[in-house]
């Protein structure tokens, strides 16, 4: 009798109807189902929500592996509960990729203020609570250009903001220019004291914030580098509007971003970004956040923007985020490349 092939649950938010209705073939997943059938493993649907908690997490302690595609804040959920269940799952030997763990180093901002002094980073700064942001945001720091402050999870490009000085103040207070990078927002004309204010939120529950320069080259376009463990699997570059002030006489309306092109893996345009994410910086990032290579996600992305020209005239890239478990859309070429890391990590775990 033929051993059974692994059983891979594949996790991604929905009700309860959308969690009876799923099949291998009715989602944005299809792709991914496909190629896990191609090397021989046997994935199912797992669609989760706090609802039903207890019955996702039966089925994926039944399984051999878990992939998890759920984004970190999703219509004002969080994720509370899943952490704590799929922490339960890979306690109990089941492989989960992305383990919360890892998502808490790799995927929040925190990430670009640790590893600041990678070929990466720019002069990136952390405040852990709204006294050190009063302290750190004076009218002398902000006269030398704009930042960029980000809460240190989220999605969606809440609380990503663009600050810049309006006015020099003459002994009253500091007005600031403030644009978020959420879809629909507009430049916004505020006391410095208020928007410090307003981002008390972002420091509970031991949140913080990073503060980074803005990147005069951002309407340039933002490349996103897909990664399967520590192989590029893929890239895809978008024309960017975030945090892009709207040109005068528009309204003051939101920009809208660019369609995103996606890219193979050996595109000439971005081969030495690869080289560097493959042989440079997914080791050293990997060192510097000790995570060891059997628990790198098995999809996650990197997003890029054009830093300064070097010395030679060749591009640099400066990283302003990286996604772990909530990469939806993914390179042609992914799926297969997803899978058989997959069977490479199970075929380890099983020796």
């Amino acid at each position: 009798m033929k051993n059974a092939p692994p059983r891979i649950a594949i996790v991604w938010r929905g009700d309860r109807e959308a969690r009876r209705a799923a099949t291998p073939q009715n989602n944005r997943f299809h792709r991914i189902f496909e190629e896990l059938a191609a090397v021989g493993l046997a994935a199912e649907p797992a669609v989760f929500d706090e609802e039903f908690a207890d019955e996702v997490l039966e089925q994926l302690l039944a399984v051999d592996a878990v992939l998890v595609w759920v984004n970190p804040l999703d219509e004002g959920k969080t994720r509370k509960i899943l952490d704590p269940l799929l922490r339960q799952v890979a306690e109990a030997g089941r492989f989960v990729s992305a383990h919360p763990d890892v998502i808490l180093k790799m995927g929040v901002k925190e990430v670009l203020y640790e590893t600041r002094h990678m070929g990466w980073g720019v002069d990136t700064r952390l405040y852990r609570t709204g006294a050190d942001l009063r302290q750190a945001f004076v009218p002398t720091f902000l006269a030398a250009g704009p930042r960029v402050l980000k809460q240190n999870r989220g999605n969606g490009g809440q609380g990503i903001w663009k600050v810049e000085l309006a006015c020099t103040p003459a002994g009253g207070a500091t007005s600031i220019s403030v644009l978020e990078a959420k879809s629909g927002s507009v430049p916004e004309t505020i006391d410095l004291s208020d928007f410090v204010s307003r981002c008390e939120a972002y420091f509970t529950e031991g949140g913080c914030i990073v503060d980074q320069p803005f990147q005069s080259r951002l309407p340039e376009g933002m490349i996103r580098c897909y990664m399967s463990g520590s192989r590029v699997v893929g890239f895809g570059q978008q024309l960017v509007k975030a945090l892009v002030t709207p040109p005068s006489g528009s309204g003051r309306e939101p920009l809208q971003p660019g369609p995103r092109i996606m890219h193979p893996a050996s595109a000439e345009a971005f081969h030495t970004l690869r080289a560097r994410m493959e042989s440079e910086w997914t080791p050293e990032i990997m060192s510097t956040l000790g995570i060891e290579a059997a628990s790198l996600p098995i999809i996650w992305d990197a997003d890029f923007l054009y830093g300064p020209p070097d010395a030679s005239g060749n591009d640099t890239y400066v990283l302003c985020e990286i996604n772990v478990s909530s990469v939806f859309a993914i390179p042609d070429e992914a799926p297969a490349e997803i899978a058989r890391a997959m069977a490479s990590r199970l075929r380890r775990s099983a020796v």
